[in-house]
């Protein structure tokens, strides 16, 4: 059974466009150092702070294992560095679900 990490960020409203071009660089890069990702989310209408990153890991010891790779990976560590010198995200917070299965009960 795998699960799905959910990264909420409140980013600089005036830098969305920094947050996108962090966001496609994570398009390559997840999926290249192990996990399964559904997308990133940027603000469209509503809130103009909030975006999500969202993928699926097998189990967190994989998620270890791939967070160890993107910490590696140059295109990961560019995209950290860059996220560090503008400043558009101004808070973080991973949350780790599993899917619920099954029918109704009876």
């Amino acid at each position: 059974m795998s699960i799905t990490c959910i990264i909420k960020y409140e980013i600089d409203p005036y830098q969305k466009d920094a947050f996108e071009d962090y966001a496609r660089n994570w398009n390559e890069a997840i999926p290249r150092c192990g996990a399964d990702l559904i997308g990133y989310y940027a603000p469209h209408e509503g809130s103009a702070t909030l975006a999500y990153g969202i993928y699926n890991i097998e189990d967190l010891a994989a998620y270890e294992v791939y967070r160890a790779r993107l910490t590696a990976d140059p295109l990961g560590r560019a995209n950290y560095e860059f996220s560090r010198e503008r400043k558009f995200i101004r808070r973080e917070d991973r949350t780790f679900l599993r899917r619920v299965n099954g029918g109704p009960i009876k």
